[in-house]
Parts: C-alpha cells; structure tokens; sequence
C-alpha cells in the first residue's frame, strides 16, 4: 500500500499536552502509519494510505477538535 506525508499548519493548538493528546488519537486512527504533532512549530506531520488520505486527514481534524474544539488544520 503507498503511503502519503504531509504537513499541515495547526490553527488554535494552544498547549503541548494537548498536543500530546491529538498526537496519539490521531496514531490510533486506522491507516495512519505515524503522526506527529509539534506544539513548538504548531504542525502535524502525516503519513497514512495514500489512496484514504484525504479521509484520514478529516478524521485527524477530529480527533483534534475532541481535544481543543476550536482547532483546525490550515490545508
């Protein structure tokens, strides 16, 4: 299976626990194969399946508005 990497921009990402947080919901999200949250750059970086990519990512956002509501990747 290809896999995608990305990085997007996190808006509102507003404490490294929290960071913490979103970084392991976003893991335990079938066909992501790592991510990593960033709360000094305020970024996500995503590699996950290639052909659900586009899902995977609004998932992910999810998972983040779960922790902070007001959260949302800038694409």
């Amino acid at each position: 299976m290809r896999k995608m990497k990305k990085k997007f921009a996190i808006v509102n990402l507003d404490c490294a626990n929290c960071a913490a947080k979103m970084e392991l919901a976003i893991n335990k999200i079938e066909g992501v194969e790592r991510a990593v949250v960033s709360f000094m750059a305020q970024k996500l970086t995503l590699v996950a399946d290639d052909d659900r990519f586009d899902e995977i990512v609004g998932l992910a956002e999810k998972a983040c508005q779960k922790v902070e509501p007001d959260c949302y990747f800038e694409r």
